[in-house]
């Protein structure tokens, strides 16, 4: 039979394999038997039989979840803490009693699960707030909830996708670092009718030679040796050129974009007191963004000094009354203790405050393609890790339509036609516009951008309109090439980065 002839001795053999296990095996089934040491040389021989069509491969393949840390059962989660606290309280509690019981910010955590889940509510009396157990609160303070009890099977061992409730699945996934999903795959190898018909015909196990040695040539082995067939009409793998990253060649082409247009490029450090980070941006110490459910806070260093006391004051006396800039700014007492702590920096605009301090004069054009960070719950649009493009221009005409325009030129030369602006609101910039570009059939926001305002440039002695933006890289990414999944962006899949166009 022609098509025998043009087998490998593994491929053969696995043939001989299969017709002996039935017609149809697993990988590691065909090594138990003792035809092959290991499965990825089965599955090599498999991949050549499936092309040439004398097996077929088939991949089930099936999702397990199993605990990353066994704190959740051992200790049980803040819902439940928080629960037996408030019950061993009457069923009510004062929220700030629950903050004392539960440190280091896990009673708010608490909390928002107890009402998400419907056992507590939060009742205000006067100036005092209390958490109060609904009746079905109180009726599972001596029993377990479903995700308490899906927890300790998974501690028991991996819980199969299908064996658990979809809904309590992503509400723990959505808890960082609690259970992790993995997935286990499983191969059948089936001998087609042209593969039976071929062990019909009969095969016979002899060696080949695949490759031209000297030592052949040289002892005259070659002979008298039997060379395996090749068919040229076969498939054969694709040679790929080496090539930048998609996202290094998208920085590059940022880069070179903004360098045409006469900005230069601005750098500021991962770690930052929160003054520069929250403060000079007139962000109020009582903001959510300051949270640490939103923010991360730094055990070493827990704070940085913040030495120039002069311009420590002019803030202070702008978000406390305004300063000097007729604003009346956010009332109450300002700390220092917070403006102190220290933390890895939530958003790139770090880069451009800290170059206003050292270029407070016009004209001046600058950008940044920087690292942020977030406490967010990674999923299929949000990483905690993510840039940020980032850009300023001080220009003593500098207006709202010079922004708009700049905006919609970036935008034109990344390869997006249908532009809009819509007003927004940022704490340090007045107006505020966020932008959006007309994507596979819908609008979707790509970033923030406005005017800042005099209580951000006062204390620098900026005298000049300052246009600022932040875009979303990661989002352009998406949308330039098709993405729906953010955490794609970063998984290093070869056969994808492969398939990549160079240009």
């Amino acid at each position: 039979m022609e098509i025998t002839d043009g087998l490998g001795y593994n491929e053969k053999k696995l043939l001989i394999a299969l017709d002996g296990l039935g017609g149809s095996a697993s990988p590691a089934d065909i090594v138990r038997s003792g035809d092959f040491c290991l499965e990825v040389e089965v599955m090599g021989a498999a991949s050549w039989l499936a092309i040439k069509g004398l097996v077929t491969v088939r991949e089930d393949t099936e999702k397990f979840f199993e605990l990353s840390d066994n704190t959740a059962v051992e200790n049980g989660l803040p819902e439940r803490r928080a629960l037996n606290i408030i019950g061993s309280s009457g069923g009510r509690l004062d929220m700030d009693l629950l903050s004392k019981e539960m440190p280091a910010g896990e009673d708010k955590i608490a909390i928002g699960w107890l009402k998400r889940k419907k056992l507590a509510d939060i009742v205000t009396e006067d100036i005092s707030k209390f958490i109060v157990l609904t009746d079905k609160g109180k009726s599972l303070t001596g029993s377990k909830t479903e995700d308490e009890l899906l927890l300790e099977r998974m501690a028991a061992g991996p819980i199969s996708e299908g064996d658990a409730d979809p809904q309590i699945l992503r509400d723990l996934k959505g808890r960082q670092g609690m259970i992790r999903e993995k997935t286990v795959a499983e191969r059948i190898i089936m001998l087609t009718d042209i593969g039976r018909e071929a062990i019909s015909s009969g095969i016979e196990l002899t060696k080949e030679i695949t490759d031209i040695t000297d030592r052949l040539i040289q002892s005259d082995e070659w002979k008298t040796a039997q060379f395996r067939k090749y068919d040229v009409g076969i498939f054969a793998p694709v040679t790929t050129p080496a090539k930048r990253h998609p996202l290094t060649r998208l920085g590059n082409e940022i880069r070179q974009l903004f360098t045409n247009m006469g900005f230069v490029e601005m750098s500021s450090e991962y770690v930052q007191p929160a003054f520069w980070n929250l403060d000079v941006l007139f962000t109020p110490q009582d903001h959510p963004a300051r949270d640490i459910q939103d923010t991360f806070y730094l055990d070493c260093p827990c704070r940085i000094d913040l030495r120039d006391r002069e311009l420590v004051q002019k803030v202070k006396d702008i978000h406390e009354n305004g300063g000097s800039t007729g604003s009346t700014g956010w009332g109450g007492v300002w700390s220092i203790e917070k403006a102190e702590a220290a933390l890895l920096r939530t958003h790139s605009t770090v880069s451009s405050i800290r170059y206003i301090a050292e270029h407070n004069d016009a004209p001046q054009k600058a950008f940044s393609i920087s690292r942020i960070f977030r406490k967010e719950s990674i999923d299929s649009t949000h990483l905690p890790e993510f840039t940020q493009i980032e850009g300023i221009v001080i220009d003593e005409n500098g207006n709202f339509d010079m922004l708009i325009s700049m905006i919609k030129e970036f935008y034109a030369r990344m390869g997006f036609d249908r532009i809009r602006i819509r007003p927004a609101y940022f704490p340090y910039t007045e107006p505020s516009l966020e932008v959006e570009v007309f994507f596979n059939g819908r609008w979707m926001e790509l970033g923030g951008a406005g005017i800042f305002r005099p209580e951000v440039t006062e204390p620098f002695g900026v005298r000049h309109p300052v246009l600022a933006w932040g875009f979303g890289f990661e989002r352009l990414a998406m949308l330039k090439w098709d993405i729906k999944d953010i955490r794609d962006l970063y998984i290093s899949d070869i056969d994808d980065l492969k398939k990549n166009a160079i240009i």
